[in-house]
C-alpha cells in the first residue's frame, strides 16, 4: 500500500509541477504578446508620422519646383532688376514720392 500511495503522490506532484510550468509559460507568452502589441502600436504611430512628413516634403518639393520654374522666367528677372538694382526701361517714367 505504501508503494501505491507514493506513486500517486509522485504522480500528483508531477501533474502539479507540469500544470505550474504550463501556466507559467502561458503567462510569459501573454506578457510578451502585450509588449509586442505595444511596440507595434508605437511603430504604427511612427509610420503615420513619417507618412505625414513625406507628404509635407512632397509639397515642399512641388513648391520648390514651381519657384525654380518662376525664377527662370523673364518676369522674375525684370522684378529682381527693378527691386534690387533700380533698373528701368529707357522709355519708362519714374515717379518718386517726397517722403
Amino acid at each position: 500500500m505504501k508503494g501505491r500511495n507514493r506513486r500517486k503522490q509522485k504522480r500528483r506532484t508531477g501533474l502539479i509541477l507540469t500544470a505550474f510550468m504550463v501556466l507559467s509559460i502561458c503567462g510569459i507568452v501573454t506578457y510578451k504578446q502585450q509588449e509586442l502589441n505595444l511596440v507595434e502600436a508605437k511603430a504604427d504611430q511612427k509610420i503615420e508620422q513619417l507618412n505625414t512628413q513625406i507628404e509635407a516634403e512632397k509639397k515642399t518639393e512641388e513648391d520648390i519646383e514651381e519657384k525654380k520654374a518662376y525664377v527662370q522666367t523673364k518676369k522674375f528677372i525684370e522684378e529682381m532688376a527693378r527691386e534690387k538694382f533700380g533698373l528701368v526701361y529707357k522709355d519708362e517714367i519714374i515717379f518718386k514720392s517726397e517722403e
